[in-house]
């Protein structure tokens, strides 16, 4: 009798020292959890693009959106907008980061989202071509593609969709690097997910 006392003791004492790790370990990966809640602002900021840097056109296209959509319908301090235009300027290709220089580049971007909030426009949804749809090419030399996006925009109780063509070259490592783009007219070629 007094063995199985110890016994059942001892089965209670593991129990409960079980169930207080257990506890103990719930919450502080619940803790951990909520601090590794980011903004959208704040995951493109750190993303590293020196170590993933997007694979195809068409996924720097989509990731330059997702840049815009931050710059023209979410919060963030200065030091976050520095972070953002670092990132999209990461993108670009050294003609066009030549052409736009970081200060410029950033001014150009704070007036354009200043105009769009005082006439209450925003950004509702990007789309970017499918795979199928981009169009590769070479011109002198250099791999160029070209990638058609969607800007459906929310302006008062009215919406409004615009379409972009990007044109990517691809560097010397690889790297697909926005060129330049610019507004297109809809057809039946330009829709996008």
């Amino acid at each position: 009798m007094k063995k199985t006392g110890i016994v059942i003791l001892t089965i209670a004492l593991i129990a409960a020292i079980c169930g207080s790790f257990y506890i103990v370990n719930d919450k502080s990966k619940r803790a951990n959890q909520k601090e590794k809640v980011l903004t959208e602002v704040q995951r493109i900021t750190t993303k590293d693009l020196d170590k993933n840097y997007p694979q195809t056109p068409r996924e720097v296209v989509k990731l330059y959106n997702r840049i815009v959509k931050c710059y023209y319908g979410m919060q963030y301090s200065d030091e976050e907008l520095d972070a953002l235009t670092d990132q999209a300027l990461k993108l670009f290709d050294d003609e066009l980061a030549a052409n736009n220089p970081k200060d410029t580049y950033k001014q150009s971007v704070t007036a354009d989202a200043q105009s769009y909030k005082e006439q209450g426009i925003t950004l509702a949804q990007t789309g970017v071509c499918d795979s199928n749809d981009v169009k590769y090419v070479t011109d002198n030399g250099s791999k160029i593609a070209y990638v058609k996006a969607s800007y459906f925009m929310k302006e008062g109780s009215s919406y409004s969709k615009t379409y972009q063509e990007y044109v990517l070259r691809q560097d010397k490592e690889g790297c697909w690097r926005i060129l330049t783009f610019y507004k297109i007219a809809a057809d039946s070629d330009t829709e996008t997910e």
